[in-house]
């Protein structure tokens, strides 16, 4: 009867170790690199802070990067995989053509590599870029959350299938982020990603030419700020050109942006259209006068965005060159 008893509790505690054990391949965790590539927080912050003193336009598509990642398939780096000839991969997606960073983060791989080989993934990396590139230009820092493993799977198709337009109206927007279990508030928190960062005058140009009204501009748009934009995108439109998203505070990570919509100098129609909404406009509302509520409800909503789809232990890889699955 002892011996059984003995048994049992033996039995007990190597079923509560598979279970703490699955645990930490479900779930992801802060300290998940502490062990095994120490150096990972340090090498990450460093070389964005390289790009980002060269460049310092450098930082927002790290923060984009991010989101176009998670939006596909989850948050498994598929959107940094190469086009093969036998697959078009959401590198070359429409949406994606536009991104900046993958030199960032082959950067960063390369050197982790050099230190810890074969230990963390790219989709991490891309966690981690974003997050360092928010803090190094103003805003908030947070801890986060890691353990993703990277995905072998990357498709143009569901890429432009799935990534809301910048011409998209509130309720599609709202739709989108929805079915990525986020919130409006959380669609309204992450658009001010919109804070810095530029985009392709061939992609907002319709916003102040050529529009169906008496001077050709967007109505939702201030005369004023589409006469610049007009002056900063003359015709013919150059292809390479581009403008602020935020044309008060351009490189700085800050709450301005929403002050900027409510004075109609949204860049995107996408922008425009979160105050035409009273739904989605009350926290525009809020979060111009409030520094604060914008950076701690972001914090949330990019923790949030960092869980979707995300694949863990053995559900996925760590690729040993982020444009190619091994």
């Amino acid at each position: 009867m002892e011996l059984n008893l003995h048994k049992i509790k033996i039995l007990k505690i190597i079923l509560l170790s598979l279970v703490v054990s699955h645990e930490t391949l479900t779930k992801l965790d802060t300290r998940f690199y502490h062990s095994s590539c120490p150096s990972l927080q340090q090498i990450t912050a460093s070389v964005v802070a390289s790009y980002i003193q060269q460049d310092p336009t450098a930082g927002a598509p790290l923060v984009r990067m991010f989101f176009h990642d998670c939006a596909v398939n989850g948050c498994d780096a598929s959107v940094l995989i190469k086009s093969t000839p036998n697959n078009t991969a959401e590198r070359d997606a429409i949406p994606n053509q536009t991104l900046r960073g993958f030199d960032i983060v082959d950067e960063i791989k390369s050197q982790l590599e050099a230190v810890c080989p074969g230990i963390v993934s790219c989709a991490d990396i891309i966690a981690i870029a974003a997050k360092d590139a928010v803090f190094q230009q103003g805003g908030p820092d947070w801890i986060v959350e890691l353990g993703r493993k990277d995905g072998v799977v990357s498709s143009a198709a569901e890429a432009e299938a799935l990534l809301p337009s910048s011409h998209s109206n509130a309720a599609t927007l709202v739709a989108s982020f929805a079915a990525l279990g986020l919130t409006s508030r959380d669609m309204v928190t992450l658009s001010g990603a919109h804070t810095f960062g530029r985009a392709h005058c061939t992609e907002v140009a319709r916003r102040f030419y050529g529009y169906n009204s008496s001077n050709g501009m967007d109505p939702s748009l201030s005369v004023t700020y589409g006469q610049t934009l007009r002056s900063l995108c003359p015709q013919p439109l150059n292809p390479g050109s581009s403008v602020p998203l935020d044309p008060t505070t351009p490189n700085t990570f800050d709450e301005v942006y929403y002050s900027d919509l409510l004075q109609g100098k949204g860049l995107m129609s996408s922008d425009a259209a979160l105050v035409a909404d009273p739904h989605t406009a009350r926290y525009v509302t809020e979060y111009s006068q409030s520094t604060d509520a914008f950076f701690n409800r972001f914090t949330a909503a990019m923790l949030k965005l960092g869980r979707v789809g995300v694949k863990l232990g053995s559900d996925g890889e760590v690729r040993r060159i982020c444009s190619a699955v091994n």
